[in-house]
């Protein structure tokens, strides 16, 4: 949906995924018996110059990124295998004549509505007319606001971004926040940055809205017209955005605020009624994380014609729709949001669309059905002394602390005792009663699903929080930590090889499932992490000392990271990326010392020619096979506080003397550093 609140994932790539290149058939595979593929390793580079071309460089040279992908690699590939277990569970419920208010049949004939392509291609774009009118019929920015404030299945429009979690400080009590929105690319910079990739895709940008007006029968120069007003608005717009690493600070962008003084504050947003419009009358206290954006918004809004704001309503209204539209409109959507920016030459498969969209808007009921033929008891079991272990290790590592004061260490112990481990799926699934679908009524099933999310979520505000729920549905390749609710969580879609399997040696299990499960733990004790205590409130439990201490060790991290290149000498932003490399490598550390524990991180034993050592560190870079087109890693650059793979690899292990010892990696080396620089936190 729309509106989300983002956690400190594994990957947030994993969130945006397209969907994979399709196999011959939907057999389950077959036994795994090989874990590690040597022949994708390139053994001419030396482990100790480039760990990751080590491992990976014969796969990255041969493999060739399939036409409907950003990327491939690791992720990709078993996103694929998860998908192709949707499709026979879609498949399966959408023949089957099931009982009305089923989830099997909500789940079969939502999937049914959206492979109907001749329904919906002969509608065009009837199903937004309606609304079309509406905007057409309004005459002043108030009238903009109630709109956007009245809008059942869009909340808030276009300007007004929010998500509904605990309060940061109170974390026992949900709370509305509001954050900064109103902006189609990217992030801030693309509206400023005069480099020639940036200037072609505002070119883009400009077209791709000029092409959704004249969809809609605007004539040519005027839809122009239209879309450069559209990107003139953003851009000054944007001068008001916080940069995305100035995102990551939970204090600056804590704000709690009084509706009435907000009102007061910004009299043209007038809070109050525009909430009231909402139907969140009861509603008297919000949290704003960046103020400034709201405050520029109230400003420009009296001085912007009512034309444009219009015109940005019809656009957002497109756009948001574009891929539940006919053929023309989608593919329009597809060619600027996916080709042009990430690189993408193909649309996906219709399937694997509509699976996406499915899970999208009734994942748990989904998920009911793809875990109970997909994910095993013994899996869950497994996968929990794991995650034990590490629990286990985290607690002897911060106890040895040499630069943490006691009374520190206390709370963070006591926070590790405490947090929740959430694996496979919820104990209890949301109910989707409330949604009508029907079987020929696609647009219609969606925007059904996005008005029962937002009553569902409306109805959490300043009610206690429900710890049990999950932010993430089963089938997602992914993991995340929830610092407000002191917790760590492993969706059964990424409990699958590479990252785990039940018949895998420890070295490859801990190398790749134990390190994510020590990257999520560490999460809970990155720099935002730290910051919240063992019930998810936000507040300074640490010594001054201590924290000065810790800053400076993850000023090191943040140095190291600013030095590294992509494509043509893009620099990484070590600060927007901080709290995922210091993960990383709290990862690999928890995992290798929970592996040295089992029988064989005890011994010598050779499995293909490789030590267990040896063979843990390549399962850890196997995990990260990942090749990415250009264009789509421009944008993580600037945008995702996830490093590429290469320096998720590479990164982590030139601070782990492990490694050194496993690979025999000697000064001079690229990836060796003196043991006195090496970027050790916890």
């Amino acid at each position: 949906m729309r509106h989300i609140q983002q956690f400190s994932c594994l990957s947030l790539s994993l969130l945006t995924l397209a969907a994979c290149q399709q196999r011959s058939d939907t057999s389950e595979p077959a036994r795994r018996t090989v874990f590690f593929d040597k022949a994708g390793m390139d053994t001419t580079i030396s482990p100790g110059n480039d760990f990751f071309s080590y491992a990976n460089g014969g796969w990255v040279r041969k493999t060739k990124i399939p036409g409907d992908q950003t990327g491939w690699g690791s992720f990709y590939q078993l996103y694929d295998e998860n998908q192709l277990k949707t499709k026979s569970i879609l498949e399966e419920v959408a023949k089957a004549d099931a009982k009305a208010g089923t989830v099997e049949q909500q789940v079969g004939d939502f999937y049914a509505s959206g492979m109907d392509t001749a329904t919906i291609n002969k509608l065009g774009y009837e199903p937004i007319k309606a609304e079309l009118a509406r905007i057409a019929a309004l005459t002043t920015y108030k009238d903009v606001l109630n709109y956007m404030a009245a809008s059942k299945s869009n909340r808030g429009g276009a300007f007004f971004g929010f998500y509904i979690g605990a309060d940061d400080r109170q974390s026992s009590i949900n709370r509305i926040n509001f954050g900064q929105s109103g902006l189609s690319l990217p992030e801030k910079e693309y509206y400023t940055k005069t480099d020639e990739p940036t200037r072609k895709i505002r070119t883009a940008f400009v077209a791709y809205v000029a092409k959704l007006f004249a969809l809609t029968g605007v004539d040519t120069a005027s839809a122009r017209t239209k879309a450069e007003a559209i990107l003139a608005f953003e851009t000054a717009l944007a001068r008001s955005h916080k940069a995305p690493a100035d995102l990551r600070d939970p204090v600056a962008n804590y704000n709690k605020l009084a509706v009435a003084d907000l009102t007061r504050q910004m009299p043209n947003l007038n809070w109050r009624a525009f909430l009231n419009t909402m139907e969140l009358s009861r509603i008297d206290t919000v949290l704003v994380a960046q103020p400034g954006y709201y405050q520029a918004l109230d400003s420009m809004l009296p001085k912007t014609p009512v034309s444009l704001l219009k015109d940005r309503l019809v656009f957002d209204l497109i756009d948001n729709n574009a891929s539940l539209l006919s053929r023309e409109f989608e593919q329009a959507r597809f060619d600027f949001n996916n080709k042009t920016l990430y690189g993408q030459p193909q649309m996906p498969d219709r399937w694997k669309r509509i699976a996406n969209r499915v899970d999208d808007a009734l994942g748990e009921a989904l998920g009911q059905l793809w875990v109970k033929k997909y994910f095993t008891a013994e899996a869950k079991e497994r996968m929990l002394s794991l995650v034990n272990n590490l629990q286990v290790v985290y607690r002897e590592r911060i106890q040895k602390l040499d630069w943490m004061a006691p009374e520190t260490k206390e709370v963070a112990l006591d926070k590790l005792d405490k947090f929740v481990k959430k694996i496979g799926y919820p104990d209890k699934w949301k109910d989707y009663s409330d949604v009508a679908v029907k079987r020929d009524d696609y647009f219609g099933n969606v925007q059904r699903a996005r008005e029962h999310y937002y009553r569902e979520e409306f109805a959490k505000i300043n009610q206690p929080v429900d710890r049990a729920e999950w932010g993430m549905t089963p089938p997602t390749v992914n993991a995340y930590a929830n610092p407000t609710n002191n917790e760590i969580v492993f969706p059964a879609g990424i409990l699958q090889f590479p990252f785990f399997d039940k018949d895998a040696d420890d070295a490859i299990n801990y190398g790749g499932i134990g390190m994510v499960i020590g990257h999520e733990m560490t999460h809970l004790f990155d720099d935002q992490g730290r910051q919240y205590d063992a019930s998810g409130n936000l507040r300074d439990w640490w010594t001054k000392q201590d924290a000065e201490r810790f800053e400076t060790k993850t000023q090191a991290v943040v140095n190291q990271y600013n030095a590294y290149t992509v494509l043509d000498n893009l620099h990484l932003n070590g600060r927007l990326t901080l709290g995922e490399n210091l993960a990383d490598l709290g990862g690999i550390t928890l995992a290798y010392q929970a592996f040295k524990l089992t029988k064989q991180g005890q011994s010598n034993d050779k499995i293909d020619g490789f030590t267990p050592d040896q063979r843990f560190f390549l399962g850890f870079a196997q995990v990260w096979r990942v090749k990415i087109r250009d264009e789509a890693e421009r944008v993580g650059i600037a945008t995702d506080p996830h490093s590429p793979a290469k320096f998720r690899v590479n990164g982590p292990l030139t601070n782990f003397a492990p490694f050194y010892t496993a690979f025999g990696v000697k000064p001079g080396q690229k990836l060796y550093k003196p043991e006195v620089q090496q970027a050790r936190v916890w």
